[in-house]
């Protein structure tokens, strides 16, 4: 499926469940310190492993890998990775933007919530943004993907052969809203390219 285009992002978001860690632990490593944009990930985990997961991330990756902080500035060149039991929010600030943590909407089958995350990004967020959606069980982020590329954003899905389950990555195509399917181990090149790095 065709490849993305138009302007360079100013925000890379990304969203998985099922195999997701696995998958992340091969995607970020490959991706330069020199990352020109903040990087919101949304991965399903409970809280008490969230933090410690993104430690571990930090020691495999040339990019910072952080558990995300209510109200801190969302910084190039870091990924922040949304605690378990919260959502996470990105609120534009001018030019740039900051992270909230919210235990709301409590109605939603998982917190964090990928739909929750790319929502606040569609509802107030006037910058590019270019939108991920990896392995995963349910349809998390396809909603949210659709209000998002509806805003013009870039959209990513993982491709069925690489994920451990094709479940969010399926429901986000189906709903028509996808740019590019590719497999995993592409993934980290599409990301390069993209941002020039």
């Amino acid at each position: 499926m065709g490849a993305l285009s138009g302007p360079m992002a100013d925000l890379l978001a990304i969203g998985c469940s099922t195999g997701g860690p696995k998958a992340l632990q091969d995607l970020l490593p490959g991706i330069p310190r020199t990352l020109p944009v903040p990087c919101l990930i949304v991965q399903h985990m409970p809280g008490t492993f969230t933090k410690a997961f993104a430690e571990r991330l930090n020691g495999l990756c040339q990019v910072e890998v952080k558990e995300a902080e209510h109200g801190e500035t969302a910084r190039p060149g870091v990924v922040y990775i949304a605690p378990g039991g919260h959502h996470m929010l990105y609120r534009q600030r001018g030019l740039g933007g900051s992270i909230e943590l919210s235990a709301e909407p409590a109605s939603s089958l998982h917190r964090p919530s990928v739909d929750v995350l790319f929502q606040s990004i569609a509802d107030q967020c006037t910058r590019q943004v270019l939108a991920m959606i990896l392995t995963g069980m349910g349809s998390d982020g396809a909603r949210g993907m659709v209000s998002l590329k509806a805003k013009g954003a870039h959209t990513l899905a993982e491709a069925e052969e690489s994920c451990v389950v094709y479940g969010m990555p399926r429901a986000a195509f189906e709903k028509g809203c996808v740019d590019q399917v590719a497999p995993l181990q592409d993934m980290a090149g599409i990301l390069r390219r993209h941002f020039q790095i």
